[in-house]
């Protein structure tokens, strides 16, 4: 198994890898997490594919000469007042295919693109997971990350519908 730069011509696989990722999260959370439709994989490989190349991002995967089993999809970012915190890599996907789980294929996924953010200057490096996600955690807990932040969820009460209050003119929904 090698993990190589993505190529555009992974675009396909790369979506059905995506894919995966947005079942399993809307499976953990379906009011949080978008739900997969037929379109998922075509989206997701089109925009994983237009991050290739892009200054600071990184799509790596994982192939044998079966195929491309796995992939993380990371970047530099600047500065984020929202965050609270200065420049950062971060790692915004990693999936590995079901067949090829626990084979520490994720790990060579992590490793090779927190050494590329490592390369490119960052000083700290950051990821998610959902809270669900234990076999994510603790892969990350493994590779030296540690908790910092919590994401707390909260769907609007009654059916769903804004009121007039929270909808009008000039506020925000």
């Amino acid at each position: 198994m090698q993990i190589r730069p993505a190529t555009a011509a992974d675009e396909a696989r790369l979506g059905e890898l995506g894919a995966l990722l947005v079942e399993l999260h809307h499976g953990f959370d379906a009011a949080r997490f978008v739900a997969p439709t037929a379109q998922t994989p075509r989206g997701y490989g089109r925009f994983l594919a237009s991050q290739i190349g892009r200054e600071g991002a990184l799509v790596l995967v994982a192939e044998d000469d079966e195929g491309v089993w796995g992939y993380v999809y990371g970047a530099m970012e600047g500065d984020d007042w929202m965050a609270l915190r200065g420049p950062a890599g971060v790692v915004y996907d990693l999936v590995v295919d079901p067949s090829r789980r626990r084979q520490g294929l994720g790990r060579r996924l992590l490793d090779a693109a927190l050494s590329l953010l490592e390369a490119r200057g960052a000083p700290r490096l950051l990821l998610s997971t959902a809270e669900q996600n234990l076999p994510a955690q603790r892969l990350f807990a493994a590779a030296g990350f540690r908790r910092t932040m919590i994401e707390m969820t909260r769907e609007p009460k009654g059916d769903g519908a804004r009121d007039e209050e929270s909808s009008g003119p000039g506020r925000f929904a």
